[in-house]
């Protein structure tokens, strides 16, 4: 666990080295594998929607580097669970709400999941909770 977090850490920092061309294309590569693995529509109108999202700012693209190299852990350290797909579902239709103002949410978020993953299922309600509640401290803030 602790490795993996390394690793995600040192792939973030790696990115937000690189410049926004080299960002765009290996978030379509990322895109094209997360396609691979996941064949719900939802998910590709999620991709579809980061692409567009992506186009807009560099600091946008940043974040949306970050919750895909996030994303793309969570599924491959673990099997795809109802949970995970019903939080995938959530966090599309929180993206499609509330755009750029709540980026940093989003962020929260899948740390939350990323998280919740781990947990037991029968600690799902807590850690919904959770994430409701960080995202709205995090809102807070802002």
């Amino acid at each position: 666990m602790m490795m993996m977090m390394m690793i995600m850490m040192m792939m973030m920092m790696m990115m937000m080295m690189v410049m926004v061309m080299m960002m765009m294309m290996m978030m379509m590569m990322m895109m094209m594998m997360m396609m691979m693995m996941m064949m719900m529509m939802m998910m590709m109108m999620m991709m579809m929607m980061m692409m567009m999202m992506m186009m807009m700012t560099m600091m946008m693209t940043t974040t949306m580097m970050m919750m895909m190299t996030m994303l793309m852990t969570t599924t491959t350290m673990m099997m795809m669970t109802m949970m995970m797909t019903t939080t995938m579902m959530m966090m599309m239709m929180m993206m499609m709400m509330m755009m750029m103002m709540m980026m940093m949410m989003m962020m929260m978020m899948m740390m939350t999941t990323t998280m919740m993953m781990t947990m037991m299922i029968m600690l799902r309600m807590i850690a919904h909770i959770s994430t409701f509640y960080i995202s709205s401290f995090s809102y807070r803030i802002l």
